[in-house]
């Protein structure tokens, strides 16, 4: 460096002294977007999913907003471990999403099941609304949006309706029903019913933010 003048050191130096804040920035909480607040909207007209825990995991995960990470979900005060099949499908929420509890529990994203191969935590993606579950907790209502990938190439199965689902797949539609009646016996759960893709998308646009 001795024998660069001053403008040929500055030159050199430059595009490292402008990337460094980028790098570090990158590798701070405060530079990470916050999932939640993603448009649910894309600009192909897809309703977007963020996954939170995969298809097969036995430990359910959370995204933590404030942290913009995610967390295991609790239960009891202690990370919670499946005592059930692990998951059928990869489960989210759909983004810019709100719903509101009858029972005074903080507002959270509209949960959506994306039936596909296993996608990681924090995988984002374009899906197609097929029908929605709806289950009875302690006397509230829970609306489950569930859904398959846009893209046909990372579709494993490839209903376009609701009632195109359950008549082409009706053993996914009981696999998924019995999971959720029976994956916590702590937390008794029956059946209300089932509504189609129509219901669903009705449902996502009365609960953006």
């Amino acid at each position: 460096m001795k024998n660069l003048t001053t403008a040929t050191f500055y030159a050199c130096t430059t595009p490292f002294r402008v990337l460094l804040p980028v790098l570090l920035c990158l590798t701070a909480f405060g530079c990470k977007k916050n999932l939640r607040e993603l448009p649910a909207l894309t600009d192909t007209k897809h309703w977007r999913a963020v996954i939170e825990t995969p298809a097969g995991s036995s430990h359910p995960l959370v995204y933590a907003a404030e942290q913009k990470e995610f967390v295991p979900q609790t239960e009891a005060g202690q990370p919670r471990q499946l005592e059930f099949l692990p998951y059928p499908a990869n489960h989210g929420f759909i983004p810019s999403t709100l719903v509101d509890s009858a029972q005074g529990r903080p507002a959270a994203p509209l949960p959506v099941l994306v039936i596909s191969e296993k996608l990681e935590p924090g995988t984002v993606l374009e899906i197609l609304p097929v029908g929605v579950m709806i289950l009875d907790r302690d006397g509230e209502l829970h609306h489950l949006i569930i859904a398959v990938p846009a893209r046909p190439s990372e579709q494993t199965i490839s209903p376009n309706s609701y009632s195109d689902f359950s008549a082409r797949y009706p053993a996914v539609k009981s696999i998924l029903q019995q999971w959720y009646l029976n994956e916590n016996p702590r937390r008794p759960t029956r059946l209300s019913g089932w509504k189609d893709e129509q219901f669903a998308e009705r449902l996502i646009q009365q609960w953006v933010r």
